[in-house]
């Protein structure tokens, strides 16, 4: 059985750990520069190994899904680590829960880095995109704005949004379901933040204002108590914002200037 839903002491401090050094990390990049040569844009234009750039770039893409994407999980996070408290190897259980969320969320990263490749393609291939960059970018913030109007946002955050109905259906004991489990909760935490994730993809360390805020978002439209009543507002934010960077590419947002 599900307990009521637990207090904060119940979260893993191994789990507080990564987001603050998440952000330590994050923070450190930028002030030291080290950001702009982890951007997925200098990994692939070094010209060096695509798997060297791929996985300089997933590491430094674990550390934002810590960041941002672990603190929207932490009810889930909590439900889950008093209920695999009680199995015969709690540790095990609690990392491969963790291991199977980050699972999905890294194969996104892939996912995105491979979709900016023929990207980078496409840009070079068509000497306007070449010139009027900022179109990239808008399209990007009007797509990030759109999804905050779908069923299948609304859907996915409801799953989240509700860890101890999720767990009650879903719950196994074991190493192995655990890992199934994390990748289940992963699965539709990518549906309902993706878009907003693509803009951080976009982004890099480019900017902690930038990654901040879109975290804060991230998190109260996941956990907060009146999250399903920002949903719109912000989707009505990005395509106003979007509506400007095509009309005016001035307004287009630092973080975003270097998309590509």
């Amino acid at each position: 059985m599900i307990q009521a839903a637990p207090r904060r002491r119940t979260l893993p401090n191994a789990v507080l750990a990564a987001i603050a050094a998440a952000w330590l990390a994050a923070l450190v990049s930028q002030t030291t520069g080290t950001a702009d040569q982890l951007h997925h844009d200098s990994l692939l234009g070094e010209g060096g190994p695509p798997w060297a750039a791929l996985f300089l770039f997933l590491v430094a893409w674990q550390v934002m899904i810590a960041a941002m994407m672990l603190p929207s999980s932490m009810p889930m996070i909590r439900y889950f680590a008093v209920v695999s408290a009680r199995q015969d190897r709690p540790r095990a259980a609690f990392g491969a829960f963790l291991g199977g969320y980050a699972f999905v969320w890294t194969a996104f990263g892939a996912l995105a880095l491979t979709g900016d490749l023929f990207l980078h393609g496409t840009v070079n291939a068509v000497p306007w995109l070449e010139e009027n960059e900022w179109a990239i970018s808008g399209a990007i913030l009007a797509a990030a704005g759109a999804f905050q109007f779908t069923s299948l946002k609304d859907r996915c955050l409801e799953k989240c949004r509700h860890p101890a109905l999720f767990l009650m259906k879903r719950y196994q004991r074991g190493v192995g379901e655990a890992f199934s489990l994390g990748q289940a909760h992963g699965v539709f935490c990518l549906g309902c933040c993706w878009a907003l994730m693509l803009l951080v993809f976009a982004a890099g360390f480019a900017s902690l204002a930038w990654m901040a805020g879109l975290a804060a978002v991230m998190y109260y439209e996941k956990a907060g108590r009146h999250g399903a009543r920002v949903v719109r507002p912000v989707g009505i934010v990005l395509l106003a914002w979007a509506g400007l960077v095509l009309a005016h590419p001035g307004w287009l947002p630092a973080a975003l200037s270097g998309v590509s």
